[in-house]
């Protein structure tokens, strides 16, 4: 509160102390209200501070407590129950068998879960067993809200995972017109009619098709709208190749010029089980089920994965350059 008849606050380095007297260093930078915060300049009384399904951010979270707010009614963060199948598949750290394989899978998808703010059941390795992959996603739909699983989808001897859905729920769909990506099924298991999808088992298909179908569905999940991944427009620095009546989603690096243009480039090799391509991406360069090709120079989609970051830079420490 400011002291009865002021309406001015002036700081303290804008002072200087000379013969006993206090003088204005440069009075002609003075405005009358400055430095004065006014009743109800920033929100009136009963206005609306955050809308339903407003996602509690570090701003959010910020202006709430300046509110003096402790408390508020949030939407409980989904549990995802996460689980790999296949008798090859070893979790890290243990001896790797002639055939076996690392569950990269697992991990990645730990990583993607907690990114979109869900709680995850970890159910770890299941081997190739009608039996014990059916009784998993019974258990596992009556803990969760979402089942999650990566491989045992596609139209091999021991790909069970989509049979124990037939027989514990409904499946929606099988396959997509995707590439990496194209076998994934979806749909609901038990009495509670938890939402299931079983992704690829090749990590990076894995990946992308959690980027298209996993992360609207967490939306929906959290009350928020199941919106589609974001599209930016960038110029092609280096041609790619599709196939006709698939969507392709090659990963990428884009840039944005000294003018304010994007352009993009891929990250390399585009195998389905390539992590590092993914690991140096920061796009998805999308070319539709109508292209086979695009050469450089045109004009591509891109699905954002994360803000391009900027070379490092240390901070200045020249305190001569502050005003």
């Amino acid at each position: 509160n400011l002291p009865a008849g002021s309406d001015t606050v002036i700081p303290r380095e804008q002072f200087e102390e000379r013969d006993g007297q206090v003088l204005l260093t440069a009075p002609a930078r003075v405005v009358k209200g400055q430095n004065v915060r006014q009743a109800g300049e920033e929100l009136a009384a009963g206005a609306a501070v955050l809308g339903a399904g407003t996602h509690l951010d570090a701003a959010a979270l910020g202006l709430l407590a300046s509110l003096g707010l402790a408390r508020v009614s949030v939407v409980k963060r989904p549990v995802v129950a996460l689980f790999s199948t296949g008798n090859e598949v070893v979790a890290p750290g243990e001896a790797l068998p002639p055939a076996g394989v690392f569950d990269a899978n697992r991990f990645a998808l730990m990583g993607l879960l907690r990114e979109h703010d869900a709680c995850v059941l970890d159910l770890g390795i299941l081997p190739d067993e009608p039996a014990a992959i059916e009784a998993a996603l019974a258990g596992a739909a009556a803990r969760s809200d979402l089942v999650l699983t990566s491989a045992g989808v596609s139209a091999g001897e021991r790909d069970f995972t989509r049979a124990a859905l037939d027989a514990l729920g409904q499946l929606a769909f099988w396959r997509v017109a995707l590439r990496p990506g194209r076998p994934l099924a979806a749909g609901l298991l038990g009495e509670r009619r938890t939402p299931f999808v079983g992704l690829p088992g090749n990590p990076v298909a894995a990946m992308v098709a959690f980027h298209q179908f996993v992360a609207p569905l967490l939306a929906r999940l959290q009350g928020l709208p199941a919106a589609a991944p974001g599209r930016l427009a960038a110029v092609l620095e280096t041609p790619i190749q599709g196939r006709r009546q698939r969507t392709d989603l090659l990963r990428g690096v884009y840039r944005c010029d000294a003018q304010g243009r994007l352009h993009v480039r891929i990250t390399g090799a585009q195998g389905s089980g390539m992590l590092t391509s993914i690991v140096a991406a920061n796009c998805l360069i999308e070319l539709g089920d109508d292209q086979d090709a695009a050469a450089a120079g045109e004009t591509v989609t891109i699905q954002p994965l994360a803000a391009p970051q900027p070379p490092a830079t240390p901070p200045s420490t020249d305190l001569s350059r502050w005003p």
